[in-house]
């Protein structure tokens, strides 16, 4: 049994199709793209952009209990502090707010997710498989004496996704340059299989002051937390500059957020990556960007040396939706030469690519099974989830 659906427009992960009918089987395989002629009776005809399901490519599922507990606009080092401090919540609180998100998601035409992981609070809502996963088991510990000590933690973490969720993919990632010391960058790297990993990156200028110069508001972050860091020694370099040379083994990494990424570290990475055969996506999380400090990225810069651009949420301690839909939308209202196309790209086909789940999703191409969502196209204010 086949369905038929034809609409305003079609994307089909790439670009825009007119006139055209999407087919697919009862369970939402994709059996073809006919042009509207050839396609007989029972077309359910919509209004609309039909889009294949959404790619959250960065997400904090397990923060879902901390929505509209932390200021807007605290500026980074604030708001981790606040996270790190303020994070423990009754565990059943936690358990619901999980649900309660991943609820949010599948509504706004999310289907697969790269989500960071600290603990395991969000294994009992992955089991479900409502939604598609990369679990992102990260690894945190910026005292070099303490390396082996927390690394040995996060791999408990990641034994027991293993163990858990094997239909579901997870990797051993670090958390940020400034909270990962160099001992532990090597032991990630040096992990077998783990060829899939992401980052925070320079989500603000205080980051690359305190690689360049040792200087600014992350020593305040190292003093209020009692991390004596007088071990370290500034690199003279950004932040980028300074630990993407950790990364060796032809590894595929997501740098997530990017908001204070030059075009000098752009040209250093390419060259970086052509030298070890890395892969590299660049996340954009607008919104957490202007909740937490009000500034944004340099898309435009980012486009003249990337294709590899993907979106995400954060996570609902730094946004007040988990909707990549709210996320183009925002895009389009501060950059408005952005073709829509490109912004659905970088939510579907790109992200697919970047959590290395294209095979199945990301586009309208025969024998994947994308999931299939409606856009109303006037202020792109909803999505409607039809497979």
């Amino acid at each position: 049994m086949y369905r038929k659906f034809s609409a305003d427009k079609i994307f089909n992960g790439y670009q825009f199709l007119q006139q055209q009918v999407l087919i697919t089987d009862a369970y939402g395989v994709i059996v073809d793209i006919v042009d509207e002629k050839e396609t007989g009776d029972d077309v359910e005809k919509l209004n609309g952009i039909l889009c294949p399901g959404f790619i959250n490519a960065h997400c904090h599922l397990e923060l879902s209990h901390m929505k509209g507990h932390i200021p807007k606009h605290t500026g980074l080092v604030d708001f981790v502090l606040k996270v790190v401090t303020e994070r423990h919540y009754a565990e059943q609180e936690i358990f619901d707010a999980i649900e309660n998100a991943e609820d949010e998601m599948l509504q706004n035409g999310i289907v697969a997710v790269g989500d960071i992981c600290n603990n395991t609070l969000s294994i009992s809502q992955k089991t479900k498989e409502r939604l598609r996963y990369h679990n992102f088991i990260e690894a945190s510990g910026f005292i070099p004496a303490l390396a082996e000590e927390r690394f040995q933690k996060s791999w408990k973490i990641f034994e027991e996704y293993l163990l858990t969720l094997n239909t579901q993919r997870s990797t051993v990632c670090p958390h940020a340059p400034y909270s990962v010391s160099p001992g532990m960058f090597s032991m990630i790297n040096d992990l077998p299989n783990n060829n899939l990993l992401t980052i925070h990156n320079q989500e603000t200028e205080a980051e690359n002051e305190f690689f360049e110069k040792g200087t600014g508001d992350f020593l305040r972050l190292y003093k209020q937390m009692g991390i004596d860091i007088s071990f370290f020694k500034q690199t003279g370099k950004t932040s980028l500059q300074s630990w993407l040379p950790h990364f060796t083994k032809g590894q595929s990494i997501i740098l997530v957020h990017n908001v204070c990424t030059s075009a000098e570290d752009l040209l250093f990475e390419k060259l970086q990556t052509a030298n070890c055969k890395l892969r590299t996506f660049y996340c954009l999380c607008p919104n957490a960007n202007l909740y937490i400090s009000n500034i944004l990225p340099d898309i435009n810069m980012l486009m003249q040396h990337t294709d590899n651009i993907v979106l995400g949420t954060d996570s609902l301690a730094s946004n007040d939706a988990l909707s990549i839909l709210a996320e183009i939308k925002t895009l389009q209202q501060n950059f408005k030469d952005i073709d829509l196309a490109i912004l659905l790209k970088w939510a579907t086909s790109n992200g697919a690519k970047a959590l290395q789940m294209d095979k199945s999703l990301g586009s309208f191409e025969k024998g994947k099974q994308p999931g299939v969502i409606l856009i109303d196209e006037t202020g792109l204010e909803k999505v409607t989830r039809l497979i």
